[in-house]
């Protein structure tokens, strides 16, 4: 759980340019510890509550976007500031798609560098006040990415987990097929498959079977829906 909302740990290899992120951000009010490498910064993140992490794509061991999944692997729900040299749209989805939250391409401004920290910084807080969400006897963890029902686990692939997540997010609405595109896989198209379809069978299986009543419905022609009986 992100803890000081004031504390940073920011992961860069270069010396100049870690040195001067750390200055920026110690002007800004913060508390910043440094990691050069990625075992360093995974040694620092399991370790510590930081309110963000700013993390440089490409370390000296470990690439930082291995280093980021390990981080959300082990519940680290801190949110990510990517820094890195590689700005094409491929680099920043793959980037986002790994754990960040948000992707800076150098060379940057320090004066954006400290407001998307302070922006980040701002959501890390409320990440505190929401780990467990609640639907019906449905819970899912936001910290542990793990789900339960009646106290029952429930077992989900990452990407089952973050269309479940979704669907509670917005209990009660309707959601399209192409909403589930755009917010749980990013894509913006439909790609014609029915990739969408399957992934909320398997989720429904393993949420409603076996229980008293069905929490996700299919609104015909439409999308879905998760809510509770009321």
């Amino acid at each position: 759980m992100p803890g000081d909302h004031r504390h940073i740990l920011v992961v860069e290899d270069d010396l100049e340019t870690a040195g001067q992120i750390v200055e920026s951000l110690t002007t800004g009010g913060y508390q910043v510890d440094l990691a050069s490498s990625g075992n360093e910064a995974l040694n620092r993140g399991f370790a510590n509550d930081y309110a963000v992490i700013t993390i440089d794509r490409m370390l000296p061991d470990i690439d930082g976007i291995a280093v980021m999944r390990q981080l959300r692997d082990k519940g680290i729900a801190a949110p990510i500031l990517i820094i890195s040299a590689l700005g094409e749209v491929d680099d920043r989805v793959r980037g986002l798609r790994a754990g960040g939250d948000d992707y800076l391409v150098k060379p940057f401004s320090f004066v954006e560098l400290l407001a998307r920290v302070e922006a980040l910084a701002r959501r890390s807080e409320t990440v505190v006040k929401e780990i467990v969400l609640r639907v019906g006897d449905l819970a899912i963890d936001l910290l542990s990415r793990t789900a339960s029902r009646r106290g029952e686990d429930i077992f989900l692939l990452p990407r089952e987990f973050q269309l479940l997540e979704y669907l509670v997010r917005n209990e009660g609405r309707i959601v399209s097929r192409a909403m589930l595109l755009r917010h749980v896989w990013d894509l913006h198209f439909d790609p014609t498959t029915n990739i969408i379809d399957v992934y909320v069978g398997r989720v429904r299986r393993k949420v409603d079977g076996q229980q008293a009543y069905p929490l996700i419905h299919t609104v015909r022609g439409i999308g879905y829906c998760l809510r509770a009986p009321g």
